[in-house]
């Protein structure tokens, strides 16, 4: 296992958005939002496309799923802890769909895996005449331990660390991947409830179409996770996360050295552990970032009409981070057990981050819906 201190020169240059208090903004520069600890922003690993056009879609029907109807909502920023990519607030239609009741877990994935012998990008050693290209000029080539394939895993120190040095509680471990979640020595057996992590958004793809599905659009994501609610911030309602009982799977504690368990778990929990939106749809926040269809662009909300009803949007055209612009990102949902209300509330319905297509993460699954 190696920590990840010399992140420009293994390429993993990570940045996140979740911060303090903002106020909205006319014109939002998530540029020079501070560092955060609940997201990782890492640097591509592979940088290609991997094949998935030998994938054979199963027939499939709606078991396991939850019809959504089709309705109007305001889509965005809810409250002061909404950043600056949640503004402003508009009007979107979405259109009906079945959605997952809850995250592909990694007894689904298995299945998909044995079915149709996938590899996922964590999987594979790391292609360093690809990635270069995708990285400032003169970036040198990282040690050839840090090429084999792997994947970023949370290891939480023993001791209060500054939040701003995201190296203290990630690093690169060779050897894991959805399989192997923590590296090489960890297994599955007992989490097969568990939902599926070390998934890059070419993995859920390449799952969704053998399941013949789809991803969810950001505006699909967030109108189902509010569950017919009207301008709430959680998917439960507006009762704070700490609360009353425990509503969904986070960091409970001092992060990222303690987490005293209020809600049972240190890292992912079984699906359906707790209770589920008026939809009847699970861990719609909390347990593990989830996949879009979307592009993730900081600025996007800025483009759509405030005065009228926008109809089922497919998200922007193209990527735009300004943190990260050498590489192409999609949006995540939902936020994971590492959210933690002091310094990151990504389990409210409204927030969003970016995600590079071909980097999985251990807090980083998805859900599938269909038409």
């Amino acid at each position: 296992m190696c920590r990840l201190y010399p992140f420009l020169i293994i390429l993993f240059i990570v940045s996140v958005a979740c911060n303090s208090k903002k106020e909205p903004k006319t014109a939002p520069d998530v540029a020079k939002e501070e560092l955060s600890c609940c997201n990782v922003n890492s640097k591509s690993r592979f940088l290609v496309q991997p094949d998935s056009s030998e994938i054979i879609p199963q027939t499939s029907g709606t078991e396991g799923m939850v019809f959504i109807k089709g309705g109007t909502f305001e889509m965005g920023a809810d409250n002061d802890q909404a950043r600056p990519d949640e503004y402003p607030k508009h009007a979107v239609e979405v259109n009906s769909f079945w959605m997952d009741e809850h995250e592909v877990t990694n007894a689904q994935f298995k299945k998909f895996v044995d079915e149709t012998g996938y590899i996922t990008e964590a999987e594979k050693d790391i292609d360093w005449e690809v990635m270069k290209t995708q990285v400032p000029p003169g970036t040198a080539r990282p040690p050839a331990e840090m090429l084999k394939a792997g994947s970023m895993v949370f290891t939480p120190p023993s001791q209060a660390v500054p939040l701003n040095d995201i190296s203290q509680w990630w690093s690169w471990v060779v050897g894991a991947n959805w399989k192997h979640p923590e590296g090489p020595e960890s297994t599955i057996f007992g989490r097969e409830n568990h939902p599926v992590v070390h998934i890059c958004w070419n993995d859920a793809v390449a799952y969704c179409k053998w399941a013949g599905k789809r991803l969810p659009t950001e505006a699909e994501w967030e109108f189902a996770a509010r569950g017919g609610l009207e301008n709430n911030i959680y998917p439960w309602g507006n009762e704070h996360i700490e609360d009353g009982s425990p509503k969904a799977n986070s960091w409970n504690g001092h992060f990222p050295n303690i987490n005293t368990q209020r809600d049972g778990h240190f890292a992912t929990a079984p699906v359906k552990s707790y209770a589920p939106n008026s939809y009847g749809l699970y861990d719609m926040a909390g347990n593990v970032w989830e996949w879009t269809a979307d592009w993730y662009d900081q600025d996007y909300y800025e483009s759509l009409p405030t005065d009228e009803v926008t109809v089922d949007p497919k998200g922007p055209k193209k990527s735009n981070d300004a943190r990260n612009p050498y590489d192409k990102r999609k949006t995540i949902r939902g936020g994971s057990f590492l959210c933690n209300d002091s310094y990151c509330s990504s389990y409210r319905v409204a927030a969003r981050m970016p995600g590079e297509i071909n980097t999985g993460i251990s807090h980083t699954g998805f859900r599938c819906i269909k038409d």
